[in-house]
């Protein structure tokens, strides 16, 4: 059985407070013990460390981003400088005084360690803390709560190896454990209840032993390249159209080489061949050329060498 509460009466948290104070002392109580879970919102550890600023956010948001990934109107989604993909790089104006802006907190798995060792010598307890923020989810309309910090917890539950009812052999089943107990402590905190604190009960397997912080959070993170979407669709067609170097690397690895034959053959009519490891294209037409160099830009591939009756291609990575 799993159990979540989340203690009510925790006052506004301000720079510089002790965090474990504030819970521990919750008017409502809270008992610890061995295994537990404890969740923290990604507000209240940002406004303890000051993270609050006084300005506008358009320009914390620019501050705070990495590379953008797609851009509709004013809302725009960017891997901001923690590696999250995420809305508005996690610049946050509510829950804050006007004219202030709130910014995700400076490094949440070192958070989330401090936080569980203050609990380990304050109240005795071998507990997992997490870290959560609120985000969107592509293909889906509505926001979730997930983990940005985490120690001492497993955050993959890899089923890699094991067997289901039927004898198949699961290969890539990876349960995102931390954010589903990161969704779920939501559910007991609220938007607007003023719980910040979340206790879950009934997951001690997924604890580590004490001094075993786990990787983290930022173990859930896709390495650039590895995320099939990492621009939006619009995105992804300037960026092949400017053709730049640095940003080739988000479309992944090349593709093989009869790969990108075929693709070629289809998109231009050309006469695309196999040239010792390379892939040449000869056409008639120049405007094949022109789509043969983006759309291999698009899979990994680079030009290699020009001349007016062909291109020659290469992998832009050996």
């Amino acid at each position: 059985m799993i159990s979540i509460w989340a203690p009510d009466g925790v006052g506004e948290i301000r720079r510089g407070d002790d965090l474990l104070d504030h819970l521990l002392a919750a008017p409502s109580g809270v008992e610890l013990v061995d295994g537990d879970v404890v969740c923290v919102t990604s507000k209240v550890v940002s406004k303890a460390e000051g993270r609050v600023e006084v300005g506008d956010r358009d320009e914390a948001i620019v501050r705070e981003t990495r590379r953008l990934v797609a851009r509709r109107g004013p809302l725009s989604i960017v891997v901001n400088r923690l590696g999250l993909t995420i809305a508005a790089a996690g610049v946050d104006a509510s829950n804050v005084e006007p004219g202030r802006v709130l910014l995700l907190p400076e490094d949440p798995d070192a958070t989330a360690r401090t936080l569980r060792a203050g609990l380990a010598d304050r109240a005795a307890v071998n507990v997992a803390v997490l870290v959560t923020d609120t985000a969107g989810r592509a293909w889906r309309e509505g926001q979730t709560d997930l983990a940005i910090g985490a120690a001492g917890l497993r955050v993959l539950d890899d089923h890699a190896g094991r067997v289901d009812h039927y004898g198949n052999a699961l290969a890539v089943t990876a349960p995102a454990v931390a954010d589903e107990l990161a969704g779920a402590a939501e559910l007991a905190a609220g938007k607007l209840g003023r719980r910040p604190f979340v206790v879950i009960r009934g997951r001690g397997d997924l604890v580590l032993s004490p001094g075993d912080h786990g990787p983290g959070a930022a173990a859930l993170l896709r390495p650039e390249g590895a995320d099939l979407f990492g621009l939006g669709s619009r995105e992804a067609v300037a960026t092949a159209l400017r053709q730049d170097a640095d940003a080739q690397r988000v479309f992944g690895t090349p593709v093989d080489a009869a790969a990108l034959c075929d693709l070629l053959t289809d998109l231009t009519g050309a006469d695309v061949r196999l040239a010792e490891g390379d892939v040449a294209v000869v056409s008639a037409d120049p405007r094949a050329y022109w789509v043969a160099e983006v759309a291999a830009y698009a899979h990994g591939w680079v030009v290699a060498e020009r001349d007016p009756s062909r291109i020659r291609l290469r992998p832009a990575t050996p």
